[in-house]
């Protein structure tokens, strides 16, 4: 890719950005030299790898690349010969550990996550460094007793010697004889020796030698002779217990260097990682979106066959809360787009947006657009933007963009996107105008993708003459004499010189003068194209209310749906209430009758009178005893009612609640549980989510009926048996009593779980199964209900 056309469309402030997310400084690297590919495997490859970075992070935040350092050159160095520092070995397990953890996980995930299992499966673990380096040294960085005998016996002795030379010399400052000539009762050191302090007056009182003496002079830092040798002696197992750490780590230090290459290749494939994670947080953080990425169709020359279709795209460097989104979609007939319109107004942004997602997407960055953005991946990327007078070069602006130009036009070709700003601006008009028409010529001719900015209004009308290219604007609101930054694909900038003007109070005579200096035609087609915006407004205004009134209609139609669904269960609980206060005043009018009857038989009343009661009381009894049942389906509602996708239905043959997920013509798939099995639709009948709470908390209630109940089934068994980890001397018995069940508790049939192990229980149910007085016919289950590892039994019906 160019790189003065990178920098122009500044690439590299992205890359900073990016750089910031990155957790060490070999990734930062990466980042900050990240380059688009100009091809179109690389392109997808790299943007499917940001895809799944970014539902890792969402699924597995706990994953980073946390505790790898960039141990290249420490690794180079040792294979040199060079003798490492502890800590700088145990940044090297440190790396080689988080590559291990990165290429476990991500292994395990590969089917989710392909290509980052790919690029993990390069990570070296060096299983064998990483477990001497522990074996070696502990967490601070000191070598441990156990890395060699030799050290644990020489630590050993040196504790040993220390001890004897410490008594020796708390002996000796805590000797009653010697208080007088010490300065302090202390033991310290001089010149790794230990010493103990004499006052100067009293030297030669405690023979010994002579190490130091205070700034003062007044004291003198003595070793006792009687413990010289003791000293000798720690001090030469301290020198021997140094030798053996540096043959230690000498010996760590060239597994290090054996293993260099392989440590440099870690480092480089985790740095590889921490870019694409990066790449993720990135993309999250600005709320990015993955492009669609296309290559170069066909189509007639010498259209190149080229797609830009970015929806709502926002430049990534400008504030994502004030930045004005813009649609840059050229059809299947453009190539070709000139902007239009006033300074200021954002036709050089929408140059640098387009140039810089295009350079993103090539990167493998995820853009801030909207989903079913289209981009073309071209092989570069060339881009002619801003005022680059040279005063060192004796260059104008003009020259400076022209020499620009120059070496644009000899390096593009049909799979290159030219950016060009001003075109033909900085000379005069009347030259800048045709030689800008020519430039373009030149471009639309050879094929290839263009994208410029202009002043000059002859453009305008080429747009309308040449094949391919195509006129674009950006918008000025009048009212507020301000751009509004947004892009208009289609329609050519307005000539707002003399409306601002007006607007800004210049007096009227001079507006009108200048308006019949300006040619007839030019003002006929300004006002036409004043039309066309006013037009274009008023439909984009009349569409915006249609879509918002249908989003109202939606939310209200779906705010009805669930009131009405809690009407009609409200109704439903009214009419249960009143059944069951019904039935407690036939209760209470029953025990008022018997009551009654007790008063007549002792009143002695005719019998006569006494049934006449009683006729009266059993007509009361009757008409209380007619109330209507509890509606549990209303007409025109759930009998009458279309099912949908995701609705709750009862199903009838295997008295259990499911949902439906699969719905045709005559039948449904119907999920109870793990189990999805299919019915007729007039075997379902629809539960309302109240309903089927109401079922769940066992409060529903079933109206009195005359007729006396039907003895009650055995419980369910349940719909599967696991048999999986049990023996086949176990697991038939087990299956037989679970048949046994079943077929008492009516189940049309049941699903026994063996898994596919070596088949040997597997083997056994089915050989059990097939003749069985209680099974109808048996089956291996669906692909989704387990495959072979699954038997679907359908079990004989129970009369």
């Amino acid at each position: 890719m160019n790189e003065k056309s990178a920098h122009t469309l500044e690439l590299s402030k992205i890359t900073g950005q990016l750089a910031r997310y990155t957790a060490f400084s070999a990734s930062r690297e990466l980042a900050l030299d990240l380059k688009p590919t100009p091809y179109l495997d690389e392109a997808l490859d790299r943007q499917q790898e940001t895809t799944e970075a970014r539902l890792l992070l969402e699924t597995h935040d706990t994953i980073s690349i946390g505790g790898a350092r960039d141990v290249r050159p420490d690794a180079l160095a040792a294979a040199r010969g060079v003798l490492l520092e502890p800590q700088t070995l145990l940044d090297i397990r440190a790396t080689l550990r988080q590559a291990t953890t990165l290429r476990r996980i991500l292994g395990r995930l590969h089917h989710q996550f392909p290509m980052l299992a790919s690029v993990a499966d390069r990570l070296e673990e060096c299983t064998a460094l990483q477990h001497e380096i522990g074996r070696v040294l502990d967490d601070t960085g000191e070598v441990l007793d156990s890395a060699s005998a030799k050290l644990a016996t020489v630590r050993r002795e040196l504790r040993i010697a220390f001890d004897r030379l410490q008594s020796k010399l708390q002996n000796i400052i805590h000797n009653a004889n010697n208080a007088l000539y010490l300065q302090e009762t202390l033991i310290t050191q001089r010149h790794g020796r230990y010493v103990v302090p004499l006052r100067a007056e009293f030297k030669g009182r405690i023979p010994g030698i002579v190490h130091d003496q205070s700034s003062s002079g007044a004291t003198l830092f003595i070793e006792p002779l009687s413990t010289v040798e003791l000293n000798n002696t720690w001090r030469e197992l301290q020198l021997e217990e140094e030798n053996e750490i540096r043959r230690i780590l000498r010996e760590l230090c060239d597994l290090v260097g054996h293993e260099s290459k392989f440590i440099v290749s870690t480092v480089e494939t985790l740095a590889a990682l921490d870019l694409v994670f990066a790449k993720a947080k990135y993309a999250d953080a600005f709320d990015a979106t993955a492009p669609e990425l296309v290559d170069f169709r066909s189509a007639p020359h010498p259209h190149p066959g080229s797609t830009i279709h970015l929806l709502a795209a926002r430049h990534p460097l400008l504030d994502p809360k004030t930045v004005v989104p813009i649609d840059v979609e050229m059809d299947e007939d453009t190539y070709a787009l000139v902007i239009t319109g006033p300074n200021t107004g954002g036709k050089t942004v929408a140059l640098k947006t387009v140039g810089l997602l295009v350079l993103m997407a090539q990167c493998g960055l995820h853009l801030p657009v909207d989903p079913e953005s289209r981009l073309s991946v071209f092989n570069e990327v060339f881009a002619d933007i801003g005022d680059e007078q040279s005063i060192e070069q004796s260059l104008s602006t003009f020259s400076s963009h022209m020499t620009n130009i120059i070496a644009i036009l000899d390096q593009a070709d049909e799979r290159s996107l030219v950016i060009l700003d001003e075109l033909g601006a900085g000379t005069d008009p009347a030259e800048g105008a045709a030689l800008a028409r020519s430039l373009m010529d030149d471009l639309v001719d050879r094929g290839i993708t263009t994208l410029v900015t202009t002043h000059h209004p002859e453009l305008k009308i080429y747009c309308h003459e040449k094949n391919g290219v195509r006129n674009a604007s950006v918008e000025f609101n009048l009212e507020t004499l301000a751009p509004t930054y947004r892009l208009i694909v289609g329609l050519p900038g307005r000539s707002n010189a003399l409306a601002i003007a007006e607007r800004l109070g210049l007096p009227q005579g001079i507006i009108q003068r200048a308006r019949g200096m300006v040619t007839e035609e030019d003002l006929i087609a300004d006002d036409l194209l004043d039309e066309i915006h006013k037009t274009r407004d008023e439909v984009r205004y009349t569409r915006e209310q249609t879509n918002r009134a249908y989003v109202e209609a939606e939310e209200l139609r779906a705010e009805l749906r669930e009131r009405l669904e809690h009407i009609e269960d409200e109704r439903r609980e009214l009419l249960v209430q009143a059944r069951a206060e019904g039935e407690q005043e036939l209760e209470a009018f029953q025990a008022e009758i018997r009551r009654l009857r007790k008063q007549l038989n002792a009143a002695g009343q005719p019998l006569e009178v006494i049934r006449q009661v009683q006729d009266e009381a059993d007509d009361l009894e009757y008409e209380l005893i007619e109330m209507p049942e509890p509606v549990t389906n209303l007409p025109g509602d759930e009998d009458d009612r279309q099912f949908r996708l995701g609705d709750l239905v009862w199903v009838q043959s295997i008295s259990a609640e499911g949902q439906i997920t699969e719905l045709s013509e005559d039948d449904a798939e119907v999920a109870v549980g793990r189990l999805r099995l299919r019915a007729k639709l007039n075997e379902l009948a629809y539960r309302s989510k109240s309903q089927s709470k109401r079922d769940k908390k066992g409060q529903r209630r079933t109206s009195t009926t005359a007729a006396a109940p039907l003895p009650p089934r055995p419980a369910s068994p349940g719909l599967e048996l696991d048999l999986r980890g049990q023996r086949v001397e176990d697991a038939i018995p087990n299956l037989e009593d679970y048949l046994d069940a079943a077929y008492m508790a009516g189940m049309p049939f049941v699903r026994i779980i063996h898994g596919k192990g070596t088949g040997a229980l597997r083997k056994a149910v089915r050989e059990r199964v097939d003749g069985h007085p209680l099974v109808k016919r048996y089956e291996h289950g669906k692909p989704q209900e387990g495959g072979d590892g699954v038997t679907v039994i359908t079990i004989v019906p129970s009369s």
